[in-house]
């Protein structure tokens, strides 16, 4: 692992190790804990090469907030990262990032400044500048590393909802991972400034998250009035005096918003002190449906699987190669060579895929390419011949993604690919990791051969082909073949598609 100070040196080193390769970025303040762990084994399962900076940033600390007291651990913060896997952490003086410490010096400073309707809300009320200073940083560290994806912490949601703004605003060319809140055994989330609570006081802090369980199990029991919700939340607060409320609020996930009723999504966050140690926490309140993500390796009986699965509890099947194809089709109606992969991206750009629950049971969705059907024509082996190649272009991919993660926003759908569940729909409310041995997939495999007339393949040869291919698809750089954390295994040697499908729907009733 590098230890690189100075931005020559690792744009340097970065230049020499990018080629091709996807490079991901950790921005922290340093002072590692579990919840920064945890974005940084994310970011290594993802990319190829990981930066993690450490950097606290004078910027973002209010004149009442003590800059000088934030702890500061580099020698065991490194430590961590080198166990991890972590190829470079980057530790920039603020001389050396472009930040001096001082107040008159921090005026002449270039400044990114996202929208005061974002940056007035929530924490933003208390901690003026607080997230000019954050976007600042954050802004220079994207140039400096140039990531193709940057992984935050959705407890900080006002930071993670602004820093994908200033994404999208400023068009910079990175992708937004957010990552799930990660909690001690008792609940409390973690942070930093943890370790500035006694074990009283960190049982005190408790109720926080409780408070926001309550209101989770009142919002799925139908209630989506945002008073009712807030004042459920303030009393269950109450019930510990010893910690006092800063705000809670119900807002928009996206704008910040404040809102009156959750129509599909809103956000409640919570701020409050026990004792001098301001915590924050929220949750995401969703009006949607169910979503199954089904991943694993070819052969397991996936996409099978999945559509018995859709008939019998009346999901959409969220048939992706479908959406491949069809893009494929539109790529070779509009006469653009295959390789062309600038003309590609512009092509879909705009494109709108629509999937048509069926008339009758047995069939596959009904495929829309910008109004017009396809659902037959995507089959031919003309478009069979070239899919895979459209596929791998990244401009696909990532539009691709898009369009599914929109049909994921209503819910009520079941999906099945190598990456469904790790990428597409990392919050699915059921992920399925539906795998079989390799022997059984080659004997799977055999037997379909068999019954086609082919008799000069044996189960061995299969076997090694189907083990060779485990291995491209678990470190293909577009869509690698992942078992999401908590996703539950299910070995389909010696089930029936009956028994396989069955198990499902037995997990997703108990959702």
């Amino acid at each position: 692992m590098l230890l690189l100070p100075k931005v020559k040196e690792l744009r340097s080193y970065l230049a020499s190790q990018r080629h091709g390769r996807k490079i991901g970025l950790v921005p922290t303040m340093g002072a590692l804990h579990k919840g920064h762990i945890s974005l940084i084994k994310r970011a290594i399962a993802e990319n190829d090469l990981v930066v993690v900076s450490i950097f606290v940033n004078p910027l973002q600390f209010t004149p009442t907030e003590d800059l000088q007291a934030y702890p500061r651990q580099l020698e065991q913060d490194c430590q961590q990262c080198q166990k991890l896997g972590v190829q470079v952490v980057f530790a920039p003086t603020q001389e050396e990032i472009g930040i001096a410490g001082d107040t008159e010096s921090q005026a002449t400073t270039t400044t990114v400044v996202p929208p005061a309707t974002m940056t007035s809300v929530l924490c933003g009320k208390f901690r003026p500048g607080h997230f000019t200073g954050v976007a600042t940083i954050v802004t220079k560290l994207f140039n400096i590393v140039q990531p193709d994806r940057a992984y935050f912490g959705e407890k900080d949601a006002q930071q993670l909802a602004i820093i994908r703004r200033l994404v999208r605003d400023l068009n910079l060319p990175v992708e937004i991972v957010g990552c799930p809140i990660v909690r001690e055994s008792s609940g409390l989330a973690l942070s930093s400034r943890n370790q500035y609570l006694t074990e009283v006081e960190k049982q005190q802090a408790t109720i926080i998250h409780r408070s926001l369980q309550q209101v989770e199990r009142e919002f799925k029991a139908g209630m989506k009035d945002a008073n009712t919700l807030i004042n459920l939340a303030r009393k269950q607060l109450a019930t510990v005096p010893e910690v006092k409320v800063q705000y809670i609020e119900l807002v928009d996930p996206e704008n910040l918003q404040p809102i009156e009723k959750i129509e599909k999504t809103g956000l409640m966050a919570i701020a409050a002190y026990v004792s001098s140690t301001r915590l924050i926490d929220n949750i995401l309140l969703r009006q949607r449906q169910p979503i199954i993500a089904i991943d694993g390796p070819a052969g397991a009986g996936k996409s099978t699987v999945t559509r018995k699965v859709a008939r019998k509890l009346g999901l959409l099947y969220l048939d992706t190669g479908a959406m491949y194809r069809a893009v494929t089709w539109l790529v070779m109606e509009s006469g653009i060579a295959i390789d062309e992969e600038q003309a590609i991206a512009s092509l879909v750009e705009k494109i709108k895929i629509e999937l048509i629950p069926p008339n009758a049971a047995n069939l596959p969705p009904c495929v829309y390419i910008n109004g017009q059907e396809v659902t037959q024509v995507i089959r031919t082996p003309e478009v069979t011949a070239n899919v895979s190649k459209i596929a791998a272009i990244g401009a696909v991919r990532e539009q691709l993604v898009k369009q599914q993660q929109r049909y994921g926003e209503e819910g009520g759908i079941i999906a099945e690919g190598r990456d469904i569940g790790t990428k597409v729909f990392p919050d699915a409310e059921l992920k399925i990791f539906l795998t079989a041995s390799v022997r059984e997939r080659a004997r799977r495999r055999w037997q379909d051969l068999q019954n086609q007339g082919r008799e000069d393949i044996t189960i061995e040869q299969l076997a090694r082909d189907i083990q060779q291919r485990d291995e491209r698809d678990s470190n293909r750089p577009i869509a690698p073949l992942k078992k999401a954390k908590d996703a539950i295994e299910i070995v389909t040697d010696g089930l029936s598609i009956e028994e396989v499908t069955s198990q499902i729907i037995a997990l997703y009733d108990r959702i």
